[in-house]
């Protein structure tokens, strides 16, 4: 099964898992990451068009995959190395892009 075919209901599993490893009991990190979790998702309970629910589907897991590997960069000297290049050279980008757009005009 791809990430994308897991039910809505895995997928809200899969964040309540990942919010008891990422902060775990009734601290005050977990509490709000999981009250952030259920509205997003009750946000959602009624949608009924299955285009608009594969894509909010496809941004969650894209939020927990974003997340785990900003967490991992974090204990990897090396996997941190690199997204900080990779951060810089966007950062680079965007304001290199700015800079030439407000010369053209």
């Amino acid at each position: 099964m791809s990430p994308v075919q897991r039910t809505s209901l895995q997928l809200y599993r899969d964040c309540m898992r990942l919010i008891r490893h990422i902060a775990p009991g009734h601290s005050p990190k977990s509490m709000a990451l999981k009250s952030m979790v259920r509205t997003e998702f009750m946000k959602s309970v009624e949608e009924k068009d299955e285009a608009k629910i594969e894509v909010l589907k496809a941004g969650a897991i894209r939020a927990l995959s974003n997340y785990m590997l900003y967490e991992s960069g974090a204990k990897d000297e090396k996997l941190r190395g690199a997204m900080k290049r990779q951060s810089d050279d966007a950062v680079g980008q965007i304001s290199g892009g700015r800079d030439e757009s407000a010369v053209a005009a």
